[in-house]
Formats: structure tokens, C-alpha cells, sequence
């Protein structure tokens, strides 16, 4: 017997029912499709379906409400639902699918072959039982016939089963039972697969299952089966599976027990679900984002710090200036985000920075190609943007026969970049070093490690950036230690010292010029500032200081050896990041820190609330 069994096919969308009917058409089924809840409930008035596909956004009725409004008949309370989805569903929503019935999740875009497999299971299924009810009226009273054809029956069920296992296997599930009369077990392939055992060789006890869980989750699931054998009818939990090979696979296990005529819990079953590759995408997701979160803080720092230290005779020249600067980063930025932060190519920053200026012959660059990585980017773009600024008022862009010309190239040992002004004004050496000449030093030397070298010549500026090699591969890559609170209520005790120097460790340029200008106006000395985590490793363990700020993620490594060095020492320190505070080592969650962008007031709080006499100090 062969009959056409009818599948329902529930969407708002005329071309996605066009195309689940493309799809499933050559399983040779009835196949109904209806565009909302309202007339698929009409349709199971009337109608028998072996499956229902259901899509999980829809008007009116969505497919989670339709399910269960389908399970509450008491005809459709074994229909297998699969619903189909085109959103990212969470575990949560899962949970809540599965509470409401489906047996089955799709996601868009459907692979045709694993639709037509799931439907064709549930469909031959359905087949088989109703024509298995319709064995056992017809055979009541033909004993002998009756035997032949329902071990026929158990024939074809069996094979419906392994095509139902196979179809588990291939959504990354598998299914298990437990006899506990008999005590014993029964796996499916996909469970086999889940756990990394051969069925071959791989013997189904409780010691043998024990050793294949993660050790902390094994409580957790012996709870569960105690309160089932107990008369709990269902029961859900996440755990981590140890498979011989080491590998651990994160699953969700469903289990729901059956009981005999007394009440009496005689058969556990259940479904596990591999959900590894979900975990390590959400995972990747909350890291992107505290990654992106980062760069957020460290660009608003910037920002933050360029308005604090730039000066000008008038607004229009302060607007002007802040502008410029946040324009040159904003360039940077664009670079970066176009090749999503694996870098930015020097020749295509070096043009951006200097389109401005490129009139006729006026600017010449050259150079090989060559990726910087986006702090060497970020850097070395202030430090463009203001030799550029700086030609374009004192020197040779301010003159119309002037000219520029930026040459680059790779030594042994650095990047090589020559800035060479001709056919401008005079130039002198400056009686004073500019806000400017402050970002270029800080930016070459301090954030980037290197060398700039100026020679204030009469025809104009010449001037030697020299940029370690290391700089143009180094990835700062942050590892988000155990979640804790950090200690933000807390002071620097400096109580009683007289002028306390401050030991200054952060490596983004001008953060770390805005730091010391407001611990030199508070009234401190300031040591450094130090941009790597060897050099403030050396200045820990050599030098003498009352207290210390400390930039967590620094350019060659974390900071907490330092830390751990000043703790020993007894000397009193802060921290200063990007990253969110509950990613501070939780032994240091008493140690105050201090989010980027700076609060300036907190900065003053926690250096000076201890010290009744600085306390005035602006």
C-alpha cells in the first residue's frame, strides 16, 4: 500500500511555497500549501498530514504559536513539525520549538537534499503506522495472517527507523533509549557519531558513558535521570561530551520518560544535540564585539585626548586644528575597515594624507608596497597629517614654487620613511616644541618604537621617521582572562609623600600625553610615559616611584607581570583600558581602573582623594 500522504506547507511568501513545492515534488506526495496559521488550522480540521512545514515568522500567527495550537488536538499530537527558518534562532528559541512540538529545525537557505530526506522519513513514518492501524482491524481475527504481516511491518519500521537515524545524523543529532527494567541501552548512529565511539566496539554502560562526559556536567545529568526515574516526564540540559580523541563537543540533551499502566517510569528516551559549532560562533560573536568595543574606546581616547591638548590663538584655528587631526584618524580608520582590520596599504595612507596638497607637481611620493598593521597605521597617519599641516603653513606647501617629497623603503632592520621640503621659506629650529612636533615624536618614538630624526634646513624641513619592522606584523591580540569586577571605588594611597612620581605605562601616543599633562597638573612627577611591557617590566623591577599607571594590553604583551612586581613591592598602581572591566585578571579585582576615554575627574579622584593637601589642585 502506497497512498499519497498529504504534507502541509505553511508560509506567508507565495515563492518560498513555490519552492519547498519544487523541492519535495518528486517524493510523489499530496502537497498542500497554505499561506497563514489560520487556514492550515482549517486544512487539519478536515485532514489528516504526515508533516507539517512550518516557517517561524509569519503574520498573525507565528510558527511557534501555530505548533502548539496544532499539538493541543488531540489528532495532531505525533504530526511531526519541522519549522523553517530565515533568522538566526537562539537556544532559547529552540527550546521553545521543541516545548511546542517540532521534531525538526531547517534553516535558509534549505539544502534541497536534506529537506526532501527529512520530509521523506517523516512522511513513509506516517505511511507505515496508519497503515499498521489498519493492519490490526483487518486482522483480528486472522491470527496466523496477522503475525506475517506485522513482522513485515517491523521490517519496514526498522528500516523507516535507520532512515529516521540517518536523517538525525545529518542535522548533527542522535537519538538513545534506556530500558530500566532491563537496564539496558540504545544508541543510533548519530548518538555514536556525537560521542566519537565505533558501535563496533564501543560497549553501552553507564561507567562508559560516565568517562565520555565532561567532568563538572556529569552531576548535572545524574540529577536529571534520578528525578526522571522519580516520575519527572521531561528533561532538557546543555553538557560537554570528552571524546576519545580529546575533542570536546558541546550538545543539548531531551529526555522524556514513558510509563507503564502502574505509573511507574519504565523507559527513558531522548535526543542529543551537537550545538559545538553554534557555541564556538557565539563565541567568535562576543569577542568580535568586545574586540570592536575596544576599538571604539581607544578611538573615542584619541579623540578625547586631541581636543584636551591641542591649542590655538583663536576657536576658528582650534576648530581647525581638532578637525584635521580627527580627519587624518578617520582616514586611517576607513583604510582599515576596508580590509577589515588586517591592514592598511602605506602608499594608498600616504596619498589619502596628502591629497590635499597634491596640486601640480607640488607633492612627490614613491615606495613599495607595504601593509602596516592599524596601530602602525593609526600612528604613522597623525604623524603624516601633521608634517603636512605643518608645510602647509610654515613651510614649503605655504609657498607656491614649493614642493614635497615622501620617499619609503625597507632596510634590514626598519621601515624608512624621507620627508624632504624645498622652495619654501627659511626654516629655523624651533625655540619650543609645538603640540604638533609633540605628536610626531610621541607617535614615531613612544607608540611605534621608533626613530625621527629633523633637520631644520635653510632650504626646508628634512626629517627621518625609522620604524622597527617588527611594527609592520606585530598584531595586538587581546585574551580576555576570567570575568570579575574591578575595583573602581578604590584610591592610590600617596599620602604623605612630597612631589610622588608616577610611573606613566600606555602605549597610544597622545592617551599617554593627556595622562601626564593632568598628573603633572595635579601636581605629580611623571615617569615615562613607557609604551611596551618590557620597558615598563625594567622600570618595575629598577626604578623608584610612588605609584603607577598601567595600560593592560600593550603592543609586545599584557602588563600584570608588572603588576605583579609593583604588588610585591607594595607600590599602589591603576589600570588603564579599552576592554570592558570584567575582563581585568580577577586577581587583581580590587585594583582600581580607569576606562578609556579617561574621566579626568576619576583620574584626580583616585591619585589624589588620598592627599588633603593636593586636593585643590585643578
Amino acid at each position: 500500500m502506497n497512498d499519497k500522504v498529504n504534507v502541509l506547507l505553511v508560509d506567508d511568501q507565495p515563492d518560498k511555497l513555490l519552492a519547498y513545492e519544487v523541492i519535495l515534488g518528486e517524493l510523489g506526495e499530496n502537497l498542500v500549501k497554505v499561506s497563514s496559521g489560520r487556514e492550515a488550522l482549517q486544512f487539519l480540521l478536515k485532514n489528516d498530514a504526515a508533516v507539517v512545514l512550518i516557517d517561524v515568522c509569519m503574520p498573525e500567527l507565528d510558527g511557534f504559536q501555530l505548533a502548539a495550537m496544532i499539538r493541543e488536538h488531540p489528532r495532531f499530537r505525533k504530526t511531526a513539525i519541522i519549522f523553517i527558518s530565515a533568522i538566526y534562532l537562539t537556544d532559547v528559541d529552540r527550546l521553545r520549538g521543541y516545548e511546542m512540538g517540532a521534531v525538526d529545525y531547517v534553516p535558509v537557505p534549505v539544502v534541497p537534499e536534506v529537506l526532501r530526506a527529512k520530509v521523506r522519513v517523516f512522511a513513509e513514518l506516517f505511511r507505515k503506522t496508519r497503515e499498521l492501524e489498519q493492519l490490526n482491524l483487518k486482522l483480528e481475527g486472522h491470527v496466523a495472517e496477522r503475525t506475517a504481516k506485522l513482522e513485515a511491518s517491523n521490517m519496514q519500521l526498522k528500516q523507516s527507523e535507520q532512515g529516521r537515524s540517518l536523517a538525525l545524523a545529518a542535522g548533527q543529532m542522535g537519538s538513545w533509549d534506556w530500558d530500566l527494567v532491563s537496564k539496558q541501552w540504545r544508541w543510533d548512529e548519530g548518538q555514536h557519531h556525537i560521542f566519537g565511539v565505533d558501535p563496533r566496539n564501543f560497549q553501552i554502560t553507564v561507567e562508559n558513558i560516565r568517562a565520555l562526559i565532561y567532568p563538572e556536567d556529569w552531576m548535572s545529568l545524574v540529577e536529571i535521570a534520578r528525578g526522571m526515574s522519580q516520575g519527572a516526564r521531561t528533561q532538557q540540559t546543555e553538557f560537554r561530551v570528552v571524546r576519545p580523541n580529546g575533542d570536546i563537543r558541546w550538545c543539548i540533551g531531551t529526555a522524556a520518560a514513558s510509563l507503564d499502566d502502574s505509573g511507574n517510569v519504565v523507559r527513558i528516551n531522548g535526543v542529543t544535540i551537537d550545538i559545538t559549532d553554534r557555541k564556538e560562533a557565539d563565541e567568535r560573536q562576543i569577542l568580535l564585539a568586545r574586540e570592536v568595543d575596544h576599538r571604539a574606546r581607544n578611538a573615542l581616547a584619541v579623540i578625547q585626548s586631541i581636543i584636551r591638548l591641542t591649542r590655538a590663538k583663536s576657536v576658528e584655528e582650534y576648530v581647525q586644528a581638532i578637525e584635521g587631526r580627527i580627519k587624518a584618524l578617520a582616514r586611517a580608520h576607513t583604510l582599515l575597515s576596508d580590509s577589515r582590520w588586517r591592514g592598511a596599504d602605506l602608499g594608498t595612507l600616504v596619498g589619502e594624507e596628502l591629497a590635499p596638497y597634491r596640486t601640480g607637481d607640488k607633492v612627490h611620493c614613491g615606495g613599495p608596497g607595504i601593509s602596516l598593521q592599524p596601530a602602525t597605521a593609526q600612528g604613522l597617519a597623525l604623524a603624516l597629517h601633521e608634517l603636512a599641516t605643518n608645510a602647509a603653513k610654515h613651510g614649503a606647501l605655504s609657498s607656491p614654487s614649493g614642493k614635497v617629497s615622501l620617499e619609503w623603503g625597507l632596510d634590514s632592520d626598519a621601515l624608512i620613511l624621507r620627508w624632504i621640503e624645498n622652495g619654501g621659506p627659511a626654516v629655523a629650529v624651533p625655540s619650543s616644541r609645538s603640540f604638533g612636533l609633540k605628536v610626531i615624536v610621541a607617535s614615531i618614538e613612544q607608540q611605534l618604537g621608533g626613530k625621527a630624526a629633523f633637520d631644520w634646513n635653510a632650504a626646508g624641513l628634512r626629517c627621518v621617521f625609522a620604524i622597527p619592522r617588527t611594527e609592520l606584523t606585530k598584531s595586538r591580540v587581546f585574551s580576555p582572562s576570567l570575568i570579575t569586577n574591578g575595583g573602581n571605588g578604590a584610591v592610590v594611597d600617596l599620602k604623605g609623600k612630597d612631589k610622588p612620581r608616577v610611573l606613566l605605562v600606555e602605549d597610544e601616543a597622545l592617551v599617554a600625553m593627556m595622562i601626564q599633562d593632568s598628573l603633572t597638573e595635579f601636581g605629580f612627577q611623571v615617569i615615562g610615559p613607557l609604551s611596551t611591557a618590557s620597558e615598563a617590566l625594567a622600570a618595575a623591577r629598577e626604578s623608584h616611584f610612588d605609584a603607577a599607571v598601567l595600560d593592560i594590553n600593550l603592543g609586545d604583551g599584557l602588563v600584570y607581570t608588572v603588576a605583579e612586581i609593583l604588588g610585591v613591592r607594595g607600590v599602589p598602581f591603576v589600570f588603564v583600558t579599552g576592554y570592558d572591566v570584567d575582563s581585568i585578571d580577577p586577581r587583581f579585582s580590587d585594583i582600581p581602573i580607569l576606562q578609556k576615554p579617561i574621566d579626568r575627574d576619576l583620574l584626580q579622584k583616585i591619585f589624589m582623594s588620598s592627599i588633603p593637601d593636593r586636593a585643590a589642585v585643578a
